[in-house]
């Protein structure tokens, strides 16, 4: 038989009796070199088939079977015999190739549990967290150096056999012993808490605590591993931050949270009084002594209010600039705001200045249960302000029906600027009426919102800053309009007419905003007359005088006849004079006076005006007293109501005004 059909053959008996790692391709070419070489060298085949890992427990009884026809039997008997030693010198070569990875392994556990307890020491000794080892009877077997400094001993060593729960505060160590047991009992896997150790010495320090189970090599738990934070430092910073967070840095009173949360508690529970404190000209200290004296004041208004409320068994707080709060239950309003009256009047030497106080009061005595602490501040608030409105040394008890009304005010002061920006304002026009002549001379300006006066609007703009720009707006536009109806209606438009208030007749740029709205208006000059605040004439701003030379003509409104808006109609030319009274009826005292009032000002030269006259008696008796116009007899009117009353009016008004 041929050599390569041989090899086949041996091929095809040979695989299905071992893993061979091969093609068959590659298997039979090895075979068919070792059936060259077999004749001259039987061991190497044997080492060959060994190499090939044709060693399964039928490989050499395939290998005998395909050869034996071929080749003689002292040959494949030397084969046999030459593949059983290379069979056991593969397996030792096997038994040593296990022993060696088997040490090898045993070398890196060893070396890595080496390193291991390495790092573990490393860790336990130099770690800034206490770290104690205590067996199942809580004794310490083993602790590191920083959990004696936190327990004040020398070394870890000494802590060894002591009960570490014995360094605890008395009134932790049953909460703490029932948490050790849950964890050894696996109802946790871990506990942390915080608690105050008590150092050798005696001396409390809080610490942070995480323990947890330590198991053996069999994973079966046998000690507690606790590790211990020393967090006094920030024990003592979060306890002066929650103090100053709930106090006065100033005076060390409660301040307005703490004393919220206070009031809260008290609420409903007890007959309360609520005093609110606002010290009565403070800012004169503060400006004429200096803050600095302002402050030490503040601290002995602060130390003599607490000491008061420690007589009567209040709370007291400091909850603004120069305001205080005082609560106290089952109170008598009245001596107690003597009391406290008294307690400030009592004259101090600050920096060798000798002070005394007083105190605006605002109080509210035994709110209903269901209020609010926020409201019952709120009220407190309102009724200060109703005291500090009556004077200095005043109190106010808070009454809620006149406080219901000044909320209503105050929710439309606040949404006026919304109002505003959405055109809910409009301009009215109100006749001036000549009460000789009954003719109308002009036109008034006039805000309207909500079915509010031209004068509430403004009083409410006063309140929240918008009387300002609101007036600039209010100018602009009656100017603006004004010009059209010069420009449709020639010498019949009517004469405009524009109220200032106090704060706009005292504005700096007043003067500009009155030249800007005539030039981009095109309205000429003599068809306007503003009425300035008579307050501000008083104050010595020269509004007047400026707007008088650059041609405008000017009245003073808010005229009561004092000594010195006489004068000033001496000094300030105006044209008229506008005043707002009850009329002079024929059977009033007050009728001959107002006559004599009326011809003093007309012997300056001076008309004078009456606003706020709704009822033509009311003119006639104004008539009768000398006066020479009023405003309001007839209803206001829209900017198209004046247009189409001017398209149909008859006859021009006349040009007097």
């Amino acid at each position: 038989m041929e050599l390569p059909e041989l090899a086949a053959r041996w091929m095809h008996a040979l695989t299905p009796t071992a893993y061979i790692p091969l093609s068959h391709a590659e298997i039979q070419q090895a075979l068919l070199d070792a059936l060259v070489e077999l004749p001259e060298s039987p061991e190497s085949v044997a080492d060959r088939l060994v190499s090939l890992h044709a060693t399964g427990p039928d490989s050499l009884r395939a290998t005998i079977e395909v050869l034996s026809p071929t080749f003689e039997l002292p040959l494949l008997a030397r084969l046999s015999s030459a593949y059983a030693h290379y069979m056991r010198m593969d397996a030792f070569d096997q038994q040593e190739q296990i022993k060696v990875a088997i040490v090898r392994a045993k070398q890196r556990v060893e070396r890595t549990l080496k390193v291991s307890e390495a790092r573990f020491k490393e860790v336990f000794a130099s770690s800034a967290l206490g770290i104690a080892i205590t067996d199942f009877d809580g004794r310490c077997v083993e602790a590191n150096d920083t959990l004696a400094e936190i327990v004040g001993l020398e070394s870890g060593a000494d802590l060894v056999g002591r009960q570490l729960i014995d360094y605890f505060h008395p009134e932790d160590k049953a909460a703490l012993a029932a948490s050790y047991r849950q964890v050894r009992d696996g109802h946790v896997e871990r506990f942390r808490d915080q608690r105050k150790l008590i150092r050798e010495d005696d001396e409390p320090v809080w610490v942070h605590l995480a323990a947890s189970l330590l198991a053996d090599a069999d994973d079966e738990p046998t000690h507690h591993v606790t590790m211990v934070e020393d967090i006094s430092e920030l024990h003592l910073l979060q306890r002066s931050l929650d103090h100053q967070l709930l106090h006065d840095s100033l005076t060390g009173l409660s301040n307005r949270q703490h004393f919220i949360t206070q009031v809260e508690r008290r609420i409903g529970s007890d007959p309360i009084t609520l005093y609110h404190l606002g010290l009565d000209a403070f800012s004169v200290v503060n400006n004429g002594l200096g803050h600095e004296t302002g402050d030490k004041l503040l601290k002995i208004v602060a130390s003599r209010l607490r000491k008061l409320a420690e007589e009567k068994k209040a709370v007291v707080a400091r909850i603004g600039g120069d305001e205080f709060a005082l609560m106290t239950i089952s109170d008598h309003v009245t001596s107690t705001i003597e009391e406290i009256q008294a307690t400030l009047a009592e004259a101090t030497f600050v920096d060798d200045h000798g002070i005394a106080l007083s105190a605006s009061i605002g109080v509210v005595d035994r709110p209903a249960a269901f209020v609010t602490a926020a409201e019952l501040m709120r009220c407190a608030n309102a009724a200060l302000r109703q005291a500090k409105a009556r004077g200095k040394r005043q109190w106010a008890l808070h009454d809620p029906h006149d406080d219901a009304r000044r909320r209503g005010r105050y929710a439309l002061a606040a949404s006026m600027p919304g109002a505003w920006e959405h055109g809910e304002l409009e301009i009215v026009y109100a006749p001036v009426h000549d009460l000789e002549t009954r003719e109308v001379l002009g036109a008034v300006a006039r805000l309207h919102w909500d079915d509010l006066s031209h004068n509430d609007t403004m009083a409410l703009a006063d309140s929240t800053g918008l009387s300002l720009p609101i007036g600039k707006w209010l100018l602009r536009e009656a100017c603006a309009q004004a010009a059209r109806w010069v420009a449709e209606f020639g010498d019949r438009a009517p004469t405009l007419h524009i109220a200032l208030g106090a704060l706009q007749s005292r504005d700096e740029d007043l003067v500009a905003d009155v030249k800007r709205a005539l030039d981009e208006t095109g309205l000429p000059p003599e068809q306007l007359r503003i009425a300035l605040d008579i307050s501000s004439v008083l104050a010595g701003d020269d509004n007047a005088v400026v707007l008088h030379d650059s041609g405008i003509v000017t009245a003073l409104d808010g005229f009561r006849g004092g000594h010195d808006e006489l004068a000033v109609l001496t000094e300030v030319p105006v044209r008229t004079v506008i005043t707002r009274a009850p009329a002079p009826t024929p059977d009033s005292p007050l009728r001959q006076a107002m006559r004599d009032l009326i011809a003093t000002v007309h012997s300056f030269g001076v008309r004078f005006g009456v606003d706020e006259v709704h009822t033509l008696s009311d003119a006639e008796h104004w008539r009768s007293a000398g006066a020479d116009g009023v405003i309001g007899l007839l209803p206001a009117l829209s900017a198209d109501e004046v247009t189409e009353l001017l398209t149909t009016a008859p006859s021009p008004p006349p040009a007097a005004s």
